[in-house]
């Protein structure tokens, strides 16, 4: 992974007033072409101290992804980001969660720029398939699944989700008619499960597309979520 935190190690984690602070001000200079104040910064999240406002911008850039000039009001540079209006940074994930909390934010292996245009949603991520176990849905080791935020009455019949029902989540292929809802697992030629309470059903996200490679040739990266 390139970027201000070397080539192998993982950026550090934002809490969620760092990170939309920082999404914030990305989203500023793609429309502005400059910085948004400390003052702007402070209306926009109502914080009314400008010294709070500059504790947050100093762990951001004490956590890598900022670089501050003290002697400019607007002095910020932002590190490691695609600034092209027109892609989006997807987090990557090597492997599955552990539990039903999800991914954990300093799991990412990595950052992929894509077109907007993909219709990539806001907190989709990709998932690099890492053993054969889903070739049953035409899934291949080293495939990229993108995969979009859903709940369960947004999943479809013969979607494909990742729902948490066992120890940690797995591949399903949804199965609904009318208000039933069954899964079918990878390889399982069975009938598929009944979801006896979907209300309480865990789901992970609902596959949106993948991308194959046919050769060796390394994706654009980038190394913070925007």
């Amino acid at each position: 992974m390139h970027g201000p935190w070397g080539e192998t190690s993982m950026p550090a984690v934002l809490s969620d007033l760092e990170r939309d602070i920082l999404e914030y001000m990305v989203t500023y200079l793609r429309t502005h072409t400059y910085q948004p104040s400390i003052r702007e910064i402070g209306e926009e999240f109502g914080i009314r101290s400008t010294k709070t406002v500059s504790e947050y911008l100093s762990a951001l850039a004490a956590k890598g992804y900022l670089e501050r000039d003290p002697s400019r009001s607007r002095g910020i540079r932002i590190l490691g980001v695609d600034l092209n209006p027109h892609t989006v940074s997807i987090p990557c994930f090597s492997e599955l969660p552990a539990s039903a909390r999800g991914f954990e934010s300093d799991g990412v292996e990595s950052w992929l720029s894509v077109d907007r245009r993909l219709g990539a949603a806001r907190g989709s991520y990709f998932l690099k398939v890492r053993e054969p176990r889903w070739q049953g849905f035409g899934v291949e080791v080293g495939d990229l699944l993108l995969v979009e935020p859903a709940a369960v009455p947004d999943l479809k019949d013969r979607d494909l989700a990742m729902v948490h029902l066992g120890e940690r989540p797995d591949l399903y292929r949804v199965q609904r008619a009318g208000l039933s809802l069954r899964l079918q697992a990878v390889g399982d030629r069975g009938e598929a499960m009944a979801v006896e309470d979907p209300a309480r059903l865990v789901v992970g996200g609902r596959v949106a597309g993948l991308h194959r490679r046919f050769d060796d040739t390394p994706l654009p990266t980038s190394t913070t979520t925007h």
